[in-house]
């Protein structure tokens, strides 16, 4: 086995030589690493012990949660969650019905017998474990290449997770950081049953809609209350009546005192994924390809479902969802693509590469790990033949209900003539929960008129492709000419008996022989579809296998080449728990405009139009003119503040993330950055990074004075005004 560059080891990645030059308002965390920055921490004005903030299973990281693929933290001793009303949309939209829309009209549970049941798969999920094991993982890899180095990985991870999972109620999963160099065994308690609390209506919680996303001044009440429950045994149980509030092992408090620029915050939370250390051809090709083709792509999903939608009710409702999804997808990708060409971006990631090369090569090994990123960049580049048709496929399948139902049943069967730790992850039998609950919600997210346009628009773009890019089995479903594909798609969905959820969960429940001889003409198709479906998950297997291999040699440089610099470096997000620190920051995006840290109910009043998506409601309003603020309002600019800016580094999955003072208290809730600062996934520009959260004394006094609810007020322990 040949030695490996330095020999350098990154499980803790903080021996790599902090100083001064490591910014306080940059990077996403570990909870182990904040030690070895206490000194940073106190600088920046922490006043607790960071030895405190590693301990997983203390507080304030116990209670930190896991939300709907966000974040959230409990706030009280009786389970009360507190994320965002965009975090929680899917659960207001599952409880919106004609005639009982809470999206507009938001809700208020007046007892605990009136929460509503989230969607069946909806989950909390509380980190309890977090364990370096590598060498457990990478033991039976060594010396193999491509899929075999995948396949190797890939069992020793379902192995450690079905280990871990032994213990009821436990959810596990095994995370990558450094890009195949380390591993870590997480391990969350599932919580179940999460109901529908308190949200405000839509235009206090998505208050500017789209016009305003991502963008400063804000003024979104962007928050929603929800509680996890647990059985009468304190486990965690599916939905019933007879369940009772889960206690927590810590909950936040919310603050009550007033915070100012330049106070300390601190973040903690779950962060969905970042791509600061890939190479310098992946940015390049993200700025290039990437960003660009999916701006089209999710604009014209959009359009086609508000077209198809826009006069039925019932139609928009049901998908009122994912179309705030996509447009908050589109404007990100948008924002993204601007803020990396106006960081120069690829040629600043590119100069810093060459740098890093010019250095390797002094170093011992380096030609054996050169050749190891050599191979990887081969890898990449094989990629882009078909990356138009991989991404369509892709939205093919994630944007859909039926077709998706119906190829997730296909695969399920064919995953069960397998022994279950030889099944594929999210579907193994520890999936079947999950699952359960997507073909029961299903029903509600779909209307077939909307479905057939979405995949007429989409399947379109697939036919134009190259003929070296089609696959056979696409083709005899679909056919080849826009002709072929809506009879093809009409006679589909006309055949098709999945639009019932009885009818969904049966197919589910059905072996590969059963499914074989249904009439059923959607699970006829997804039949067809599967052995492609098969065959190209095979092959990007093997590609992720071998850049599982060799990306650590790039990261081993990359680290090591940072320490020469004096630099930390921190792993890239990917959903684990983490925590950035910085300050309530104002920021100067352009020549000539400054925007202050801090907005208040008279900007409300400012953008009010009487029309979506500035038609505060009249009860808002009139609060605002009384002017009764009582003990929420800021002392310093006489009124009731609604949100407030930081520069704390954050990215996607931080919506819901709490944002604490010094002392441990919870001071705000994040949801969004600036328009000049989405593109920090991939990027990091201290000049125009920020983060900008909902004010807690919002949240108070929308609580107390607009939409009352002194019950849960009395809850937090916090003043009834």
């Amino acid at each position: 086995m040949r030695r490996r560059l330095l020999s350098l080891s990154v499980s803790i990645p903080l021996a790599l030589g902090l100083n001064s030059a490591a910014q306080a308002d940059e990077g996403m965390w570990m909870p182990s690493q904040l030690p070895d920055i206490a000194p940073q921490l106190k600088a920046a004005g922490f006043r607790g012990d960071a030895r405190d903030l590693a301990e997983l299973a203390k507080p304030p990281m116990n209670a930190v949660v896991k939300v709907g693929g966000a974040s959230g933290a409990f706030v009280s001793k009786d389970g009360l969650v507190l994320t965002n009303h965009h975090v929680a949309f899917g659960v207001i939209q599952y409880n919106s019905k004609p005639g009982r829309d809470l999206i507009q009209d938001g809700y208020i549970a007046a007892d605990r017998a009136a929460e509503l049941p989230a969607n069946p798969d909806y989950r909390v999920l509380v980190t309890t474990g977090f364990d370096r094991i590598t060498d457990r993982i990478l033991a039976n890899a060594s010396g193999k290449q491509g899929r075999a180095y995948f396949d190797a990985v890939d069992a020793a991870t379902k192995a450690a997770v079905a280990e871990c999972e032994r213990e009821p109620g436990t959810r596990c999963s095994v995370a990558n950081m450094y890009y195949g160099t380390d591993f870590y065994l997480v391990r969350q308690l599932e919580l179940r049953d999460v109901r529908l609390v308190y949200a405000p209506p839509n235009a206090i919680g998505n208050y500017g809609g789209e016009v305003d996303n991502f963008v400063w001044p804000r003024h979104a009440g962007d928050f929603t209350l929800l509680r996890a429950y647990v059985g009468k045994d304190g486990k965690p149980a599916d939905f019933s009546p007879d369940n009772v509030p889960y206690v927590p092992p810590a909950h936040l408090q919310v603050s009550t005192r007033n915070v100012k620029e330049g106070d300390f915050a601190m973040l903690a939370g779950y962060p969905g994924v970042t791509f600061r250390h890939r190479m310098a051809s992946e940015f390049a090709n993200q700025i290039d390809w990437q960003l660009p083709s999916r701006v089209a792509v999710y604009q014209q999903m959009i359009d086609t479902i508000e077209g198809t939608a826009a006069k039925d009710e019932a139609a928009r409702v049901a998908y009122a969802s994912q179309v705030r999804s996509l447009k908050n997808n589109l404007k990100r990708a948008q924002g993204e693509l601007d803020g990396l060409r106006r960081s120069d971006a690829a040629r600043v990631r590119r100069d810093d590469e060459t740098a890093m090369f010019a250095w390797l090569d002094k170093q011992p090994d380096a030609a054996a790990t050169r050749a190891d990123i050599a191979a990887a960049q081969a890898v990449l580049d094989a990629g882009v033949a078909t990356r138009d048709r991989d991404q369509l496929i892709a939205l093919v399948q994630s944007q859909t209900q039926l077709l998706r139902a119906a190829l997730t049943v296909q695969r399920l069967a064919n995953e069960r003539s397998k022994p279950d730790a030889q099944r594929e992850t999210g579907y193994q039998q520890r999936d079947e929960v999950l699952i359960t609950g997507q073909m029961k919600q299903a029903q509600r997210r779909y209307a077939p008129q909307v479905e057939k346009a979405l995949l007429t628009q989409l399947l379109a773009q697939y036919q134009a492709l190259p003929a070296a890019q089609h696959v056979a089995e696409f083709d005899a479903v679909f056919g080849t000419t826009p002709a072929e594909l809506k009879q093809k798609l009409d006679a589909m969905y006309a055949g098709t008996q999945l639009g019932e959820e009885a009818n969904r969960l049966a197919a589910m429940q059905a072996d590969r022989a059963t499914l074989a001889a249904s009439k059923d003409t959607l699970l006829q198709a997804a039949a067809t579809l599967m052995p492609a479906l098969l065959r190209l998950d095979d092959e990007a297997k093997a590609s992720a296998g071998e850049l599982l291999r060799l990306r650590p040699a790039y990261m081993r440089a990359l680290i090591a080449f940072r320490k020469s610099q004096g630099r930390a470096v921190y792993p890239d997000a990917n959903s684990t728990l983490r925590v950035s620190y910085g300050r309530i920051n104002a920021m100067d995006p352009r020549d000539g405009v400054h925007y202050r840290p801090l907005t208040t109910v008279q900007g409300i009043v400012e953008k009010h139009t009487g029309e979506d998506p500035f038609d505060a409601p009249k009860v808002l309003l009139d609060a605002i003119a009384k002017g009764d603020f009582g003990t929420t309002a800021e002392p310093s600019l006489g009124t009731q503040t609604v949100d407030f800016l930081t520069n704390l580094d954050t990215t996607g999955g931080n919506s819901g993330s709490p944002v604490l003072d010094a002392q441990g208290k919870l001071i705000g809730l994040n949801f969004d950055s600036n328009w000049e600062a989405v593109s920090a996934s991939w990027m990091f520009d201290p000049r125009f990074k920020r983060a900008i959260h909902v004010d807690m004394r919002y949240l108070r006094w929308l609580l107390a004075k607009v939409y009352p609810a002194p019950h849960l007020l009395k809850e937090m322990n916090l003043p009834a005004e």
